[in-house]
């Protein structure tokens, strides 16, 4: 049996950031995860400058080998074919990354023992007695500790019973349905052709940003230096086909005169629970769930990556506090934070939940075309955070 103090399963940017914490702290992690790294990963791809602070990301190093690091320094927002409201700023408020370099980057840094193109195939827990159990992963790996950083279907955390609906399929298929808390979406990222180049007119530094109608998802198109990102989500479902709504997306960004091609694919899609409606259970005895496994994506945006950082540096923080001992009771204080700093989840509605009421989409129908609104609520508040201060771990 191959032991190690912390086993973290999952090794995007939630496990990776825990994981490297941890073995900073001089314990032996190691990384499990069913694929190889660089891996190709269905995201839009940009960090806030909090991100590049909490993970102490040397930038200049970050560039080299060709990385994508695009500044941004702004967002054009508008409800799907209204006039388009652009909120400028004077320096760089995201970066736009391309997540195969930007995960592999921070798993290769993280100083953890790495097991990559590995599935979890069976997992256990073996005790003697409380204080000396362990877990046992695949029948070969073996720690005290286990961290689910697995994405939405993290086998950890089906395993703690936090079982998923099927909505990465459904994605693909284009269905969807109303499940209060998941967001469903599809989108592509492709490196352009000189011909897509000319064609498109997109500004790399001033992402696009198109809000459905109802005002239960946006589209949105990102350039970043030569590699574009298109993609729609939603958050819940109505019954509608998804694909459908991202084919008239991408027809209409041709019909404004965004693109003048065709896309090259399919789009892929995916699913993630919001922090505020996530129904899952994040911590047991020598166990807790970090990043989209926890079901930890910001409500309003859909944004990922920043609380999958900062939760794996919370369990990080966690985990060496609790010195050896990890009982239920011993990691109450990651749950305590997370209340902290991302709330409480609420309660599901009493019976089906329709989405905003007619007069709340008619309010904010106006309220996108305000410029005011557009840059200190929406972009401001609900997309960067800036309101939100520094994460301080321990």
């Amino acid at each position: 049996m191959d032991r190690c103090d912390v086993l973290v399963v999952g090794g995007g940017p939630a496990g990776s950031s825990c994981a490297w914490s941890l073995a900073k702290a001089g314990l032996d992690v190691r990384v499990l995860d069913r694929s190889q790294f660089p891996r190709d990963k269905t995201c839009a791809g940009w960090i806030t400058p909090p991100v590049l602070d909490l993970l102490e990301l040397d930038v200049a190093d970050y560039r080299r080998g060709g990385r994508v690091f695009q500044p941004i320094t702004g967002f054009c927002t508008s409800l799907m074919g209204s006039r388009q409201v652009a909120s400028s700023y004077n320096h760089p408020v995201s970066f736009g990354i391309r997540r195969c370099e930007f995960d592999d980057y921070l798993l290769r840094r993280s100083g953890a023992r790495l097991d990559l193109g590995e599935p979890v195939r069976s997992i256990r827990r073996e005790a003697s007695s409380a204080d000396s159990a362990c877990w046992v992963v695949n029948e070969r790996l073996a720690a005290p500790m286990l961290v689910g950083a697995g994405g939405h279907y993290c086998p950890v955390a089906r395993y703690l019973d936090a079982r998923p609906e099927d909505a990465d399929s459904r994605a693909s298929r284009g269905d969807f349905r109303r499940d209060d808390g998941l967001v469903v979406a599809q989108e592509i990222e492709f490196e352009m052709s000189s011909a897509q180049r000319a064609g498109c007119r997109i500004d790399p530094e001033m992402p696009e940003l198109y809000f459905c109608d109802d005002l239960e998802g946006y589209g949105w198109c990102f350039r970043k230096r030569d590699v574009l990102n298109i993609g729609l989500g939603r958050r819940g479902g109505d019954g509608r086909r998804l694909s459908a709504e991202v084919e008239r997306f991408a027809a209409s960004l041709r019909r404004w005169e965004r693109i003048d091609f065709d896309l090259p694919r399919r789009l892929r899609g995916h699913a993630y629970l919001v922090s505020d409606r996530s129904p899952r259970r994040r911590i047991d005895d020598g166990v807790l769930l970090i990043g989209d496994a926890a079901g930890m994506a910001y409500s309003a945006s859909g944004e990922g990556i920043r609380p999958a950082v900062e939760t794996g540096l919370l369990a990080a923080a966690t985990i060496r506090a609790a010195a050896g001992r990890f009982l239920r009771g011993d990691l109450m204080s990651y749950e305590r934070a997370l209340w902290s700093r991302f709330g409480r989840p609420k309660p599901a509605p009493a019976g089906r939940d329709q989405g905003p009421q007619a007069w709340q989409i008619t309010l904010g129908r106006r309220l996108l075309g305000w410029p005011w609104f557009a840059r200190h609520i929406v972009m401001d508040r609900w997309f960067l955070h800036a309101h939100e201060p520094p994460l301080a771990c321990p």
